[in-house]
C-alpha cells in the first residue's frame, strides 16, 4: 500500500470520489514524513499510506467526513499515545495533514503531472491552501513545468515564483535538486511543494523473454522504459506492452544514440555475446547510474579480457559494469533472473538516494 509519488498522481489522474490525505509538515518522531501521501475513497484506504496505526485510522475518518460534506481540512495530530494502547505508537511528534475530497476536479493538473514523470519534463505540483474556518481550508492545485532537471531555466523558476506567490526562485530550484517536498508560507496562505522529476531511464537491450521480464518490472518499480532490438518481431508493443519507447535497429548504434544522463540504467540482455558485446561497447564508460550485463562468469572473463585488450575500455569503467548482472538469489527461471535484475537495479537506485544523487 506504500505507492510511490508517480503511482499516486496515477491514481489521482484516473480516478474518482477520492480525498487526497497529504502530511505537509512535521516535527519530532513520526511514523511518516512530509510528502507521505494516501488515497481514500468512501470505502476505506485506497492506495499509499500516512504513517499506519492510529494515524491513518484517525485520518481515515476524516477523509470520510470530508468525502460526505466535500470540504478540505487541513488537521493537527499530536502523535503521543497512552502507553496502556497497545495499537497506539508512541512516536512523541506532531503532523499536519491535508485532507482534500475535491482532487476529482483537477485531474487535469494530475495528468499534466503524470506526463512530465513519463516525458522526462520536471517541473512542480503546488497545493495552494488557504485556511478558513478552524480546519477548513480551500485548496488550489497547479502544475509548472521547468524545463530540464539538471539545468532549469531560469526564467522559467522566475515565472513559477510570481505564480506560486512568495515563493523564491531559490527555494524552486533547491526542491528540484533535493526533491524535498516544502511548505511555504507566504501571505496569509501555505502553498505546500512537491517537485515533479522524470522517472529514472531503464535502458533494456535485448526485447526477448529476459529483458520482457525486466521491462515489466521495471515498469511497476517506476523507471521509464526504453526497450531496444533489431528484431522488429520481438521489438513491439504487443512483445513488451510495458515499454513505454521501442526502439528498432541496430543494437550498438541505438545504445550509442540514448542521450547521456545520470539516470540511465543500462540493462544489457540480447540474444547472444556479440550482440551483447556491441551494447556494452556502447555504454561502458558514458555517464550512467547503472550499467549490467547478463552472462556466464567465463563469458564475462572472456569479454573482459577482450574488452582490455582491444583498447575498449579502461579497467576502471570495467569494475563499474555489473557483471554477471543481478543479485545472487539461485535464479534459474526467466522470471527469477528478472526479479535479480530489478533488485540489483532497485539497490543501486536506493544507495544514490541515500548519498543525494537522483
Amino acid at each position: 500500500m506504500n505507492y510511490s509519488f508517480p503511482k499516486l498522481i496515477e491514481s489521482m489522474a484516473g480516478g474518482e470520489g477520492l480525498a487526497l490525505a497529504t502530511i505537509v509538515e512535521a516535527e519530532g518522531s513520526t511514523p511518516q514524513v512530509p510528502g507521505a501521501s494516501a488515497i481514500f475513497s468512501a470505502a476505506g484506504l485506497v492506495a499509499g499510506t500516512v504513517g499506519g496505526g492510529l494515524l491513518e485510522a484517525r485520518v481515515e475518518a476524516i477523509a470520510g467526513e470530508a468525502l460526505r460534506d466535500g470540504k478540505a481540512r487541513l488537521v493537527s495530530f499530536r502523535l503521543d499515545a497512552d502507553p496502556a494502547d497497545i495499537e497506539g505508537a508512541i512516536c512523541g511528534g506532531s503532523a499536519r495533514v491535508l485532507i482534500d475530497p475535491g482532487v476529482g476536479g483537477e485531474r487535469a493538473v494530475f495528468e499534466r503531472a503524470l506526463d512530465g514523470f513519463r516525458k522526462r519534463r520536471p517541473g512542480f505540483l503546488a497545493s495552494l491552501i488557504v485556511p478558513g474556518q478552524g480546519d477548513f481550508v480551500s485548496v488550489e492545485r497547479r502544475f509548472l513545468g521547468v524545463g530540464s532537471a539538471s539545468a532549469p531555466r531560469t526564467e522559467t523558476l522566475s515565472l513559477a515564483a510570481d505564480t506560486f506567490a512568495g515563493v523564491g526562485p531559490d527555494i524552486l530550484a533547491a526542491a528540484l535538486v533535493d526533491g524535498r517536498p516544502r511548505l511555504v508560507k507566504s501571505e496569509g496562505r501555505l502553498i505546500f511543494l512537491e517537485s515533479v522529476r522524470p522517472l529514472p531511464r531503464l535502458i533494456i537491450a535485448g526485447a526477448g523473454h529476459v529483458g520482457r521480464a525486466v521491462a515489466r518490472l521495471g515498469s511497476l518499480l517506476d523507471w521509464s522504459v526504453t526497450v531496444i532490438d533489431d528484431r522488429p518481431e520481438f521489438a513491439n508493443a504487443d512483445n513488451v506492452p510495458e515499454a513505454d519507447e521501442i526502439i528498432v535497429g541496430d543494437i550498438g548504434e541505438s545504445v550509442r544514440r540514448i542521450e547521456d544522463s545520470t539516470e540511465n540504467y543500462f540493462v544489457i540482455v540480447t540474444r547472444g555475446h556479440q550482440k551483447d558485446a556491441e551494447a556494452l561497447r556502447a555504454a561502458i564508460g558514458r555517464p550512467a547510474a547503472y550499467v549490467g550485463m547478463i552472462g556466464s562468469k567465463r563469458k564475462i572473463e572472456i569479454m573482459h579480457c577482450e574488452f582490455l585488450e582491444s583498447g575498449w575500455t579502461t579497467a576502471e569503467a570495467w569494475a563499474r559494469v555489473h557483471a554477471p548482472i543481478g543479485v545472487e538469489i539461485g535464479s534459474k527461471t526467466v522470471e527469477e533472473i528478472a526479479v535479480s535484475i530489478a533488485a540489483e537495479l532497485v539497490l543501486v537506485r536506493s544507495k544514490r538516494k541515500e548519498s543525494g544523487r537522483p
